[in-house]
């Protein structure tokens, strides 16, 4: 009788159980498939994702276009976006009665909005499987030894495997990368990826909750540029649109302790000129009303109210009265406004991270080690991170899918 595999999965994240459940699946009776999870609440991202509705994937279809959300990774994620992509992960969890749907800008979350339904699901499909899931036990340090590995668990155990998984996210406390380091693995210098931008400026006093549909921000010096919602808050600016120059700015932002000049253009597509000749076309056709209270532009009125003043102009000023030197500052107010940011906060309880595992040391057909026979990567502990809407999510189900196939050959 021929000698089972043994696979022991490193995390029990999206990427992990996906990876134990496609393994254990294809293995069937010829192996084991062992999952351990160093805490006591394994898919404790999952649960929390989404503001607890779990954004699980996106709708975005070909590969080519997905792969412009991922700022690392993209090129390698290419064609394994051809093996298995959001299509495939959908089709995935309805096999397993999960039902999903699209929100309006692509995001795809399961129609319970309840992260626990992914969860739930996830557990079921390892259980069913024979995945042993094993909690609230990790692994501290791997060793090569013969054709497999000798693992140390947390509580001085050790255990031996054939085929072992790193999946432990991108936490730079975590174990994955030095685990990976000890076998011979690159680690790219970990910073975070996705987040908020704090600033003080009193043309944002007072307007916390205040979004605009439409803008572009970029920093001043650099080719970092954006576009899309943003946000208002209590601390300074959020959104889709600072979230993605965050991801796409990590480690310059990183490397000038994220003081920068960020320009926030509030009225896009147009630039200064344009937006001035408008103005003065506004100024001509309404000379009786009053600046502040008719906003000719698709911006919330209070917002308006403050980048006139902001300009130096009395709000109870009438059209007609507004010089064209006057009308000059409030054109760059609305299209180049300059705010100092003085640092960043997480955005809410998705940590994402920028650098891990170097990409050329993997196989990205089969996600294995090109140094170290027999290791397989899935997830963050990978140098790769996408941008909100899911993609991270879905670059979890895909390395992980990959990664379980692969393992059970």
């Amino acid at each position: 009788m021929a000698e089972q595999t043994r696979v022991i999965v490193i995390g029990g994240g999206a990427a992990g159980f996906f990876a134990a459940i496609a393994c254990a699946e294809t293995l069937g009776a010829s192996g084991t498939v062992t999952l351990y999870e160093a805490t006591a609440h394994p898919l404790a991202k999952v649960r929390v994702s989404g503001g607890g509705r779990c954004n699980l994937t996106h709708a975005c279809f070909e590969p080519r276009e997905l792969v412009k959300n991922y700022p690392r990774g993209g090129r390698e994620l290419l064609g394994a976006f051809s093996r298995w992509q959001p299509r495939d992960t959908v089709a995935w969890f309805a096999e397993r009665g999960v039902e999903t749907k699209t929100e309006s800008d692509g995001r795809m979350f399961p129609v319970t909005d309840d992260s626990a339904t992914i969860a739930d699901c996830l557990l079921q499909a390892a259980e069913k499987a024979g995945v042993r899931v094993v909690t609230s036990l990790g692994v501290r340090a791997a060793e090569r030894a013969g054709n497999g590995f000798w693992l140390t668990l947390t509580d001085s155990s050790n255990v031996r495997c054939e085929k072992l998984l790193v999946a432990t996210g991108g936490n730079r406390s975590s174990v994955g990368f030095a685990i990976a380091e000890k076998l011979g693995h690159t680690i790219e210098p970990l910073v975070p990826s996705l987040f908020t931008f704090y600033i003080d400026d009193a043309r944002l006093v007072g307007l916390s909750g205040l979004s605009v549909e439409n803008t572009t921000v970029g920093v001043r010096g650099t080719k970092l540029r954006q576009n899309g919602p943003l946000l208002v808050t209590h601390w300074g600016l959020s959104g889709p649109a600072v979230l993605k120059l965050s991801a796409w700015g990590a480690r310059e932002l990183a490397a000038v302790k994220y003081e920068f000049p960020l320009l926030v253009n509030w009225a896009p597509p147009h630039t200064r000129d344009s937006l001035l000749r408008e103005l003065g076309d506004v100024r001509a056709k309404n000379p009786k009303k009053q600046i502040a209270t008719w906003s000719p532009l698709a911006m919330p009125q209070r917002l308006w109210e403050r980048l006139v003043t902001s300009a130096g102009i009395t709000a109870t000023t009438p059209w007609a009265q507004i010089g064209n030197a006057a009308l000059g500052i409030l054109a760059t107010q609305l299209t180049a406004a300059e705010f100092k940011v003085v640092g960043k906060s997480v955005f809410k309880e998705e940590f994402v991270t920028c650098g891990g595992v170097r990409l050329a040391e993997v196989e990205f057909k089969t996600m294995a080690s090109r140094v170290c026979p027999g290791l397989y990567f899935a997830g963050e502990v990978l140098d790769i991170d996408g941008v909100t809407g899911g993609f991270n999510f879905q670059s979890a189900w895909t390395t992980g899918w990959l990664a379980g196939q692969a393992m059970a050959t």
